[in-house]
């Protein structure tokens, strides 16, 4: 609401992920603001390794357009709606469904 974040963009780090933080700055990814959902989201989440999240940040920055963020957007939906790439506890959550365990 105030203008420090925006709903598609890198997402933010936490404040003790200083090799992420680190890389992120090397790519640019903070010439973007921080958002809700970004291009690494879209494209395997919590499934991806840092630095292969870190190229998909690079990406979004280099390539940074509305039609890129309506992109993100719909892809957001989409992978949301088939709950693909959460990750709870080191398990997939597809994995966890294919168990029988209910959330």
């Amino acid at each position: 609401l105030i203008g420090n974040m925006s709903i598609i963009g890198p997402r933010p780090c936490l404040w003790n992920e200083f090799e992420l933080i680190e890389k992120r700055d090397a790519c640019r990814a903070y010439e973007a603001l921080p958002g809700l959902t970004g291009w690494a989201q879209v494209n395997g989440r919590d499934e991806l390794p840092m630095d292969v999240k870190v190229g998909y940040d690079a990406e979004y920055v280099d390539k940074l357009s509305f039609a890129m963020d309506m992109k993100c957007f719909f892809m957001t939906i989409a992978k949301v709606l088939r709950r693909e790439g959460v990750v709870e506890g080191g398990v997939p959550v597809q994995e966890m469904q294919k168990e029988g365990v209910n959330q």
